[in-house]
């Protein structure tokens, strides 16, 4: 391996740090076939971290071909023991999530607070996965005395994942746990502009005793590396997570290849809501995190926030005060809440957006400017009276870019929250759970947080209606995304009495 390592130096680790560049594959560091090299940049100071191995056409095919080797050489694996290997896997998590947590914030950008959250839960989740691979049944059916009937839910062989850049290790996990506790072998590509923690930790996975094959990761680009695995034929299902447009894309391509399944996490477009008889001030750190965490470069982001009119002006008030204090800046600064975008281009088309809304009169509350002239870091910024037809309330524009409207009753706000192609998650905060309840209820998203947002945990499916996704992530659900089902029934002779 070490022809395929760079030493990298993170702030406050004393020891520059070991990360891959090559190419893993069985198990192995690699050279991509090409001997093609790609840079990798960090946002904060838009400085030059490594070169990695470029994966193209031919090394998604020596990827695929040993995926399926493996996938049938161990596809009756006991399903405790692939219970071990994932729970070895998150052990060593836990060992090295602080160097993880500040490689991603290098990588990516983002607020080491946020890292963390992160790493915290892909350990947990990566548990939960482990303790799950023993329990993917099947069903006993009754259909009389004279036949049995079973069903067995079986892998479904080499799996395409597809990562995004805004939560690169965490989406590492939430592809690669369920994928192994049932049983099947992966080739996944990292996001081309934050692949370091993705590499990093798979030098774990070989640590963790996960036999040659089972795991693959190929750093490209997507045109390349992703339109090859996306057409391999050999790969029989897909993840992606990523926006809608490309969304639609990796659907036309999975069918048009050999019909792969496909699951989706997408964009989102998510309502805030807020009632008149809400808890003030956790409601207001909640449309913090709802909008600002990872500097809104979240799909579930809360980013059309709806006021009730008799606490509007009270809620733009305490907003617009707890927004000045939040600091944003260098991820690694002691008390930082909002890092950098991640990448030059999402960087771009924020200020964009920002530009635009005020050209078409949007009115702002705060923000709505760059920070310095190194790195990117935008404003947390917030936009008030917002017609339903601007821009802003209706693009995701992903990113730490909130508007804000009014509604009178219950009625006229389920309206404006389902106007939007988007359906990933919302939120609600009020006091009377009858009518949380009840606007739940209304609501076409796959998530609903009440008087909590951006509330993530390992055991509770996440995902998205509308155009906002196909399948979930994390949860039991997860699990039926890789699975299929065999059916078995079988004649019986009884003897009748």
């Amino acid at each position: 391996m070490s022809e395929f390592v760079a030493k990298i130096n993170i702030p406050t680790i004393a020891e520059p740090v070991e990360v891959p560049t090559g190419l893993f594959i069985n198990n192995e560091w690699v050279a991509a076939k090409s001997g093609k090299t790609f840079a990798v940049t960090s946002p904060i100071d838009e400085s030059h971290l490594t070169d990695l191995q470029m994966a193209g056409a031919d090394d998604v095919d020596i990827a695929s071909d040993f995926a399926y080797k493996a996938f049938y050489k161990h596809k009756f694996v006991e399903p405790s023991v692939r219970g071990r290997w994932l729970y070895k896997l998150a052990e060593l998590f836990e060992e090295h999530k602080d160097t993880i947590a500040k490689l991603e914030s290098l990588d990516n950008g983002k607020a080491l607070h946020c890292a963390q959250f992160d790493l915290n839960l892909v350990v947990e989740y990566l548990r939960s996965c482990a303790g799950y691979a023993d329990k993917v049944d099947g069903r006993t059916i009754n259909t009389g005395k004279d036949h049995l009937n079973f069903t067995k839910r079986e892998p479904l062989g080499v799996c395409g994942q597809i990562i995004p850049w805004n939560f690169p290790i965490l989406m590492w996990a939430w592809k690669i746990g369920p994928a192994l506790a049932t049983g099947n072998a992966v080739v996944l590509k990292p996001a081309s502009a934050t692949p370091l923690t993705a590499l990093y930790a798979t030098k774990l996975v070989k640590e963790a005793g996960i036999p040659a094959g089972l795991v693959n990761i190929v750093p490209g680009s997507g045109r390349g590396c992703g339109n090859a695995i996306l057409q391999h034929p050999k790969i029989k299902k897909i993840a992606f997570t990523g926006s809608t447009a490309v969304g639609i894309d990796v659907m036309v391509a999975a069918a048009t290849s050999n019909l792969k399944k496909v699951t989706l996490e997408l964009g989102g477009k998510s309502p805030n809501i807020v009632f008149d008889d809400c808890e003030l001030e956790s409601t207001i750190q909640n449309l913090i995190t709802g909008i600002f965490f990872n500097g809104g470069e979240v799909c579930c982001a809360g980013s059309r926030i709806y006021v009730q009119e008799g606490i509007y002006e009270q809620v733009l008030s305490k907003f617009k005060e707890e927004i000045s204090k939040l600091k944003v800046g260098n991820p690694f600064e002691e008390g930082t809440y909002q890092g950098a975008q991640a990448t030059p281009d999402q960087f771009e088309c924020v200020l964009g957006y920002i530009e635009r809304a005020k050209k078409a009169g949007a009115k702002l509350l705060t923000g709505g400017n760059r920070i310095g002239t190194k790195g990117y870091f935008v404003e947390p910024t917030v936009f008030y009276d917002c017609d339903e037809d601007l821009e802003i309330v209706k693009d995701e524009i992903f990113g730490p870019v909130a508007s804000i409207g009014k509604f009178k009753d219950v009625a006229e706000l389920v309206e404006k929250a389902n106007n939007s192609e988007y359906g990933l998650a919302a939120g609600i905060h009020t006091q009377d759970l009858n009518k949380a309840f009840g606007v739940a209820d209304q609501l076409e998203a796959g998530s609903v947080w009440i008087n909590t947002y951006n509330d993530l945990h390992q055991s509770v499916p996440f995902g998205g209606y509308k155009t906002s996704g196909i399948g979930r992530e994390m949860g039991l659900e997860a699990f039926d995304n890789y699975t299929q089902v065999k059916a078995v029934r079988t004649r019986l002779n009884v003897p009748t009495a």
